[in-house]
């Protein structure tokens, strides 16, 4: 039994997300784990480092899967770039320790979100952010971030419904950066729950409209209530960018 690593980039757009669906073929682990059990002629299943929801991207997302084959890995990339649709891409494939899980092992991942912040959009790269045409205050959009930064319940922050599951998240950084109307928010964490970037980015931008006001963020944390929190930022400027382990 061999585990083996993968790397994949990924244009989300028309997929249903990463997660294999009962009811649906349209989904980012559907299709690679087809790829790769035609490859090795037995039944593979991939675990991703975490499941982006539809229509987010991935320039990096790590995951792993067990086989008895004994092909090569620069033959499996080989042939996952042949026979997998040109906006999945197989960038890296590796024999790792068995031991090895893309999920639990996952010690940090970063996620970039972009906004087009000018009064038109980019014709290029609408499909790939989010047009935002009144002016965003960065400033206070920083000072809202800021706040954020730690260990936090982020109850407030995500649309995970269940109870059971523990919502304390530590986001390591969030930093915004403006190039000529075009803004890239990157945050790093511990980990992340449904949504909960996407939210994140739709409070901030708020804050940066002077929809509300930075020090709300605090209260908003306190609150626990995910209806406190802003809206939810459209899922195609948001792509998984790295995992480290």
């Amino acid at each position: 039994m061999r585990n083996i690593k993968i790397v994949i980039e990924y244009d989300g757009t028309r997929y249903k997300g990463w997660q294999r669906l009962g009811d649906s073929d349209n989904t980012i682990q559907h299709k690679i784990e087809a790829v790769l059990s035609k490859m090795a002629e037995e039944n593979i299943e991939i675990t991703a480092s975490g499941r982006t929801d539809a229509g987010v991207h991935a320039s990096n997302q790590v995951a792993n899967f067990r086989t008895e084959s004994t092909m090569p890995t620069h033959k499996m990339r080989s042939y996952c770039y042949e026979y997998l649709p040109e906006d999945i891409v197989v960038k890296s494939v590796e024999e790792v320790d068995l031991n090895f899980h893309a999920r639990y092992n996952a010690k940090v991942k970063k996620y970039v979100y972009n906004i087009c912040n000018n009064k038109v959009h980019d014709v290029f790269t609408r499909k790939y952010d989010y047009h935002i045409p009144l002016p965003l205050n960065i400033d206070k959009m920083m000072k809202a971030a800021d706040i954020l930064i730690g260990e936090h319940d982020f109850q407030s922050f995500t649309t995970l419904k269940t109870k059971k599951k523990s919502t304390i998240r530590t986001i390591y950084t969030i930093n915004i950066v403006n190039e000529d109307g075009n803004i890239q928010i990157s945050v790093q964490g511990n980990g992340f729950m449904k949504n909960m970037v996407r939210i994140i980015v739709g409070t901030l931008v708020e804050v940066g409209l002077g929809e509300r006001d930075a020090n709300e963020i605090s209260d908003i944390l306190d609150r626990k209530e995910r209806k406190y929190a802003g809206h939810i930022a459209p899922a195609k400027g948001l792509f998984l960018e790295e995992v480290d382990y």
